[in-house]
């Protein structure tokens, strides 16, 4: 089942401010949220940490 993360979430594993997870995200830092109803935006769990892997390596 799939798993999803708001920016709340995102925000405190990252610990940063939730408007810094959407800086980033405008800036093609994080991987797109999806809409999942109107008023409700999340990111993919499975595509966060891929994205922190793909991080993790390219810093080694």
């Amino acid at each position: 089942m799939q798993q999803y993360l708001s920016d709340a979430q995102l925000a405190e594993r990252y610990h940063v401010s939730r408007s810094t997870i959407w800086r980033w995200t405008n800036r093609d830092l994080l991987p797109k949220p999806v809409q999942l109803s109107p008023g409700t935006t999340r990111w993919r769990k499975d595509e966060i940490e891929r994205h922190e892997a793909t991080k993790q390596q390219s810093a080694a």
